[in-house]
């Protein structure tokens, strides 16, 4: 355990005490030596300033009753904490006048709460950590709602669907399974009842969604999951080829440092940082590539590489 994790767990064990905490609990809860929680004990007295003491009459430590109420600086929160709490907080901010939102008004309290607990303001904090969503595509309630309603009691959905690939509106009778948010916006991951097979619906090209009577077909949690996560992006399915990328050695300052994907493979070559990713569907993957420009440089397969060329080529042509 790190000493991050037990300054939190000693400061947890004082400020829920009632009385005095002897030295056994330390050592028991936090798995280590009467040593280490001493030199613990004397990093929350002179580094944090805790009003620490030990109690010779209880034979136990405590927090000074007389002091004023102590709490950790902010270091105690880590990424993932603060992330989940300012995003929960950010949700709530957009959640739109109405009963729902009266509701939900304890709950917002209740983040703030946790993030003052901190050592520092609630407000502060929203003010000065921000989550800044971007390219975000709104769905209106409209549409969500039945979309979600129709998802979380497995009953199917019918909607019509204006796909961005083209062939115009076209209406599609789907078994919900799951609703994604990914890169700041919504998707509904449904099987298609004309295709048989697992398809993704960006919420906002759905139009007049309408719950059916007929109870949806579930799928299994893992089929999901290998549809979503197998391969790269959010165009699913079971990978079907491996990008192979080199970057510059510029670009592989950030990329080197990334996940792309959980599956990915890289290394450091005498010609520069090589990835590579399994992917089902190239679409988003040569956008991620093209924002890269000239730092980077397909590989294989072939057909990704004549792909990537060939929109380069109608980029030029613009300039």
């Amino acid at each position: 355990m790190s000493r991050f994790d037990r300054i939190y767990k000693i400061h947890d064990l004082l400020r829920n005490a009632r009385k005095p905490v002897p030295m056994r609990v330390f050592t028991e809860t936090l798995e280590t030596s009467r040593n280490t929680v001493t030199r613990d004990f004397e990093y929350l007295r002179d580094s944090l300033g805790a009003p620490l003491e030990y109690c010779r009459e209880q034979n136990g430590h405590r927090y000074n009753p007389s002091a004023p109420v102590f709490e950790l600086p902010g270091f105690w929160m880590n990424p993932a904490e603060l992330y989940a709490l300012l995003a929960c907080e950010y949700l709530l901010e957009n959640v739109q006048p109405g009963l729902v939102a009266t509701r939900l008004a304890p709950l917002k309290q209740k983040i703030q709460q946790l993030l003052g607990e901190s050592g520092h303001d609630a407000v502060k904090i929203s003010e000065r950590i921000r989550i800044q969503p971007i390219q975000t595509r709104n769905a209106t309630s409209q549409t969500f709602d039945p979309v979600a309603q129709a998802t979380l009691s497995g009953y199917c959905l019918q909607f019509r669907y204006l796909a961005r690939s083209g062939g115009g509106e076209k209406t599609r009778q789907v078994h919900p399974q799951r609703l994604l948010h990914y890169r700041s916006n919504w998707y509904l991951l449904a099987l298609c009842a004309r295709a048989n097979e697992l398809r993704l619906f960006s919420l906002d090209r759905i139009i007049a969604p309408e719950i059916q009577n007929t109870p949806a077909s579930p799928m299994s949690p893992g089929q999901l999951d290998t549809f979503t996560s197998a391969g790269f992006g959010i165009f699913g399915g079971t990978p079907e080829a491996t990008a192979h990328l080199r970057f510059s050695e510029h670009a592989a300052q950030w990329v080197a440092e990334e996940t792309w994907h959980p599956d990915q493979a890289g290394e450091w070559r005498d010609d520069g940082f090589h990835l590579q990713v399994p992917y089902a569907d190239s679409r988003e993957l040569v956008m991620d590539v093209l924002r890269y420009g000239p730092d980077v440089e397909v590989l294989a397969p072939e057909e990704l590489r004549a792909e990537v060329a060939e929109r380069v080529r109608r980029m030029a042509g613009i300039y």
